[in-house]
């Protein structure tokens, strides 16, 4: 009951650090057996991303549709293009900045890397998807935009009970099973001589996210305030508030109080605050996909991985289409991004729970940078909306 009161942050930094602890000591024989079960919680949570997919995108399509009309669609576009366009620029960044850093670490610790050694499990337990991921992407645009056109309540029911199941298994079985699974990573990494490397590494790069995500802020107050003829650092100071409350609570849902109270104060009318600042917290998520790409481009440079620009593209409008459901499941963002994670840029298990251990740890400020970045979007909105009154 106390490990549960700590909540998942403090639980998946406790299993980095006793990972990384035990690793110079554990004996073999014991760490195989955190690795047989870190392969088979990796074959389940391959078979489980089709269904989330499925799961958490088709209602969400489904809902969006529900309350169509001319203001939502330019909401829902102008959200998704900021979140590809942050995206984009943390991997324009990353490409500059992080390339020399990582071949810094890689020389200081190739003394300690030559002597690694792959640590096989006791057994192995193959769970084979029922479809692959772009399968289920497609079937969920499918029956999302069905439900979202068409009067089907039995299949609009179907969907929301399928995602209430899909939303149990994430905070029931994958959630709590995640520190463990994170011990046996950072474990197995450090018996292998890799651990020292990867904690160097995304110690400067995390420095780098934070600075990105000022920028991002900062851009998208500029744009809205150039747009609403007002004073962009006045109108972001006035989120302040709701960028505090994001980083202490890591939840959307919680901040959006906080959220349309600060918007409100920003000028932005009450009709217009009222449906952008929930509708945003589902659907823009700019700092969270600023930070997935960048941890994204971060593992490819030292997995030797691929990544030129137009599979980046490729990964992330993808990406931010998949993450449209995430805020409203607990884990949801990063384990929606596990299926273009892994089928556009091929990342294996290992390279899947290292993305969520470091999405984890960093939660706190992608989560406030979306929410005060709503606020922007309002704005715009609201600009918008007069103009086109105005005609």
């Amino acid at each position: 009951m106390k490990l549960k009161r700590l909540g998942l942050l403090p639980r998946i930094l406790i299993a980095i650090v006793l990972g990384i602890g035990l690793g110079l000591c554990m004996p073999q024989g014991l760490v195989r057996l955190f690795v047989t079960f870190n392969d088979m919680f990796g074959q389940l949570l391959k078979f489980l991303i089709p269904f989330i997919i499925i799961g958490l995108v088709t209602p969400a399509i489904g809902g969006i549709g529900r309350h169509a009309g001319r203001l939502l669609l330019v909401t829902v576009i102008i959200a998704y293009v900021d979140t590809v366009v942050s995206a984009l620029l943390a991997y324009g960044t990353g490409t500059v900045f992080f390339p020399p850093l990582v071949d810094r670490v890689m020389s200081a610790t190739a003394g300690i890397t030559t002597a690694a050694q792959a640590i096989a499990p006791y057994f192995e337990v193959s769970i084979p998807p029922m479809f692959d991921v772009m399968s289920a992407l497609v079937f969920s645009f499918m029956v999302g935009l069905c439900i979202a056109s068409l009067e089907v309540p039995t299949l609009r029911s179907c969907a929301e009970e399928f995602r209430n199941g899909v939303s149990a298994t994430i905070s029931h079985v994958i959630i709590p099973l995640l520190p463990l699974y994170i011990f046996g990573i950072f474990l197995e990494m450090t018996v292998s001589g890799q651990a020292w490397r990867i904690v160097t590494v995304f110690a400067q790069v995390i420095v780098v996210i934070f600075i990105l995500h000022i920028l991002i802020l900062i851009y998208q107050f500029c744009v809205a305030g150039m747009i609403a003829k007002k004073n962009p650092f006045r109108l972001l100071y006035n989120m302040l508030p709701a960028y505090m409350t994001a980083l202490g609570t890591s939840s959307s849902a919680a901040t959006i109080p906080v959220t349309l109270r600060q918007t409100l104060k920003n000028g932005v009318t009450e009709d217009v605050a009222g449906f952008c600042v929930p509708l945003c917290a589902t659907i823009h998520l700019s700092g969270s996909a600023m930070k997935i790409t960048a941890c994204a481009l971060t593992i490819c440079l030292l997995e030797g991985i691929p990544f030129d620009f137009p599979l980046f593209v490729h990964f992330v409008l993808m990406l931010s289409l998949v993450m449209v459901a995430a805020p409203g499941v607990p884990g949801g963002a990063i384990m929606a991004a596990l299926a273009p994670l892994s089928s556009i840029l091929g990342f294996n298990e290992d390279q899947q729970a290292l993305m969520i251990a470091l999405y984890i740890a960093m939660d706190s400020f992608g989560t406030a940078c979306n929410v005060t970045g709503d606020g922007a979007i309002a704005i715009v909105v609201d600009r918008l909306k007069a103009i086109l009154h105005s005609r």
